[in-house]
């Protein structure tokens, strides 16, 4: 089964043709093709890249740029925006888009400042399972909101990003960094959710291979089962903690996953959440 990254970030540099809209702690630039090279690296098959709402807000076109490039080894995601109210047609165009697999909510109340309530977020996800879409949504720090959301719209499929659970951009992880664990495990008994296990490895408090999430991680498996987890890296937003390789080993070398859980976990789950698998050339 193919390896599939559930979750990675291209770009291109900061220039007047392409501004950032916010200069985060990454590296100046992983463009696609240097992404696809990360990825070659160490064995990963493909990925969901998501335009970085950090640097490019709600505009996708690097992405779609990259897609067209490297269709067989990317499919794409992009943010939109609850306060557009023709978010819907947003949402219909970005579905005729080759290789649109989803949409992404940023419902973090740092990032956006969304009331849980905001009529936006009910518009997105109806119209997303009109569209027959997956709802990404980052709601880390900010768990009620984001579970009320999923409750509201049992008949919308959400992808919950990084299992909800608040990541360091910076080392070393909080000296409690699974503090919101026990939320995420009540969270799986929601039928329409979905989870990314990416940026797992930012958690840890011991060095590479990070042998202490596996204790926490065991206990989400249990919970939400392989085949609603989705393994995935986070990179580049994780590059100032773990690199691609040592984001992406742990999981291909530990013992405390079978075969069958690894290829679930780290693609097959991925596949069928998106529809989508990876055709290398």
């Amino acid at each position: 089964m193919p390896i599939i990254d559930s979750q990675v970030h291209a770009y291109e540099a900061n220039t007047p043709g392409r501004p950032w809209h916010s200069v985060p702690n990454w590296p100046p630039h992983v463009t696609g093709d240097e992404m696809v090279a990360a990825m070659d690296r160490v064995g990963v098959d493909g990925s969901i890249f998501i335009s970085a709402f950090s640097l490019y807000q709600y505009d996708a076109s690097y992405a779609v740029e990259v897609q067209r490039k490297h269709p067989g080894r990317f499919a794409i995601i992009k943010p939109v925006n609850p306060a557009d109210p023709a978010v819907g047609e947003v949402i219909a165009e970005w579905k005729k888009q080759p290789g649109a697999v989803a949409v992404r909510i940023m419902l973090t109340a740092r990032e956006t400042g969304l009331k849980p309530d905001d009529p936006g977020l009910d518009r997105i996800a109806r119209e997303a399972a009109r569209h027959g879409f997956p709802v990404n949504v980052l709601f880390w720090g900010n768990l009620d909101a984001g579970t009320a959301l999923i409750d509201r719209h049992p008949g919308t499929r959400f992808i919950i990003d990084h299992m909800a659970i608040l990541q360091p951009r910076t080392p070393p992880a909080p000296p409690e960094p699974w503090a919101d664990l026990p939320k995420v495990l009540e969270l799986a008994r929601r039928p329409n959710a979905l989870i990314k296990v990416s940026g797992a490895c930012t958690l840890s408090r011991k060095p590479y291979p990070f042998p202490d999430i596996w204790d926490p991680l065991a206990r989400l498996f249990d919970a939400w089962g392989f085949e609603r987890c989705l393994w995935g890296t986070d990179w580049t937003r994780a590059f100032a903690v773990v690199n691609y390789e040592q984001a992406v080993e742990p999981f291909l070398k530990t013992d405390r996953l079978s075969e069958s859980e690894r290829a679930m976990l780290m693609g097959g789950a991925c596949a069928k959440a998106y529809g989508w698998s990876p055709k290398r050339s």
